[in-house]
């Protein structure tokens, strides 16, 4: 039986978990560039898919190797039920579900076309595919990643991904040519996004996947057929959350690695967000927002 561990957010790194205001003429300012005066960090920095340095506001040429060697002191430190880990969650860039709903609007969307498969024009159940908006997202994904990677940041060192098509496409185009060992990414049935109802939800079958993708790995126990979707019940956002504080314990419990990428979803990534106590943020499709990850195993007293 795993320990019983609580997870928050370490603020002060990322614009993104920042309170503070955003400062006019600063780069972050630029990337938007539109006239600012003082104003929310997360209302500001949530208008851009990408914003520099994935929100990193130390922006010295030292910049990653002071964040990585800042989180392994933090570790050196710690008392031994104490981690901490920097993820960088990703999400998916527009598939057709996402075009659906901009065109027919979200209470038409929930109400009706999200059960359907498609409208005679679009396709988007089950489990659509990037539309080329969504892929050009992952290419800016890419071409983000490249940049940092001049400014040393490491590569991820341990890689998981939603099972759904258009994380995998997403994941793909991100980290294609740039990774530097051939490191595989790990298919997980718990990164994927709210299910049921919603057909763009239905994931496919591991024979599909393994075939279609054969670079990835799949986690055990990975059932062939979705067994998880349903045409009349949705997921709650209480049962999201349960899903990803599993994946939070698979990872502090087994991972020695402390930086972790994660390929995913709106409502898992919201989800992530609020297991962790970080501020609320709209990350769009195609967006990164990197997150240092306390985690606390709680002590039971005799």
């Amino acid at each position: 039986m795993l320990p019983n561990r609580s997870y928050e957010t370490v603020v002060g790194y990322f614009a993104q978990d920042n309170p503070g205001p955003v400062t006019p003429g600063s780069d972050f300012h630029e990337a938007v560039g539109v006239e600012i005066h003082h104003f929310d960090v997360q209302a500001f920095i949530s208008l851009v898919q990408l914003p520099p340095r994935f929100g990193l506001i130390d922006d010295s040429p030292e910049r990653w190797s002071n964040l990585i060697a800042s989180i392994q002191q933090l570790n050196i430190d710690a008392p031994s039920h104490v981690q901490y880990k920097l993820f960088f969650l990703g999400r998916h860039g527009q598939g057709y579900h996402n075009f659906a709903w901009e065109k027919y609007g979200a209470k038409p969307w929930d109400d009706y076309w999200s059960k359907l498969n498609g409208d005679g024009e679009l396709t988007w159940g089950p489990d659509p595919e990037l539309t080329p908006l969504g892929e050009g997202q992952a290419d800016e994904a890419h071409v983000a990643w490249k940049t940092e990677f001049q400014c040393d940041l490491p590569f991820p060192e341990k890689l998981y991904c939603s099972p759904l098509s258009r994380a995998i496409r997403t994941n793909q185009r991100s980290f294609k040519g740039i990774n530097p060992d051939g490191r595989k990414t790990t298919i997980v049935e718990n990164i994927r996004e709210e299910f049921g109802i919603h057909t763009c939800d239905k994931r496919r079958t591991r024979t599909y996947i393994h075939e279609t993708f054969p670079e990835y790995l799949i986690e055990d126990g990975f059932t062939e057929e979705d067994e998880l979707w349903t045409p009349d019940v949705r997921e709650t956002w209480e049962d999201v959350g349960v899903r990803v504080k599993a994946i939070l314990d698979m990872i502090f419990e087994n991972d020695k690695e402390q930086f972790i990428s994660i390929t995913a979803h709106g409502g898992f990534i919201n989800a992530f967000l609020r297991v962790t106590n970080h501020l609320p943020y709209v990350l769009p499709t195609g967006g990164v927002i990197p997150i240092v990850v306390k985690a606390t195993i709680e002590r039971v007293l005799a």
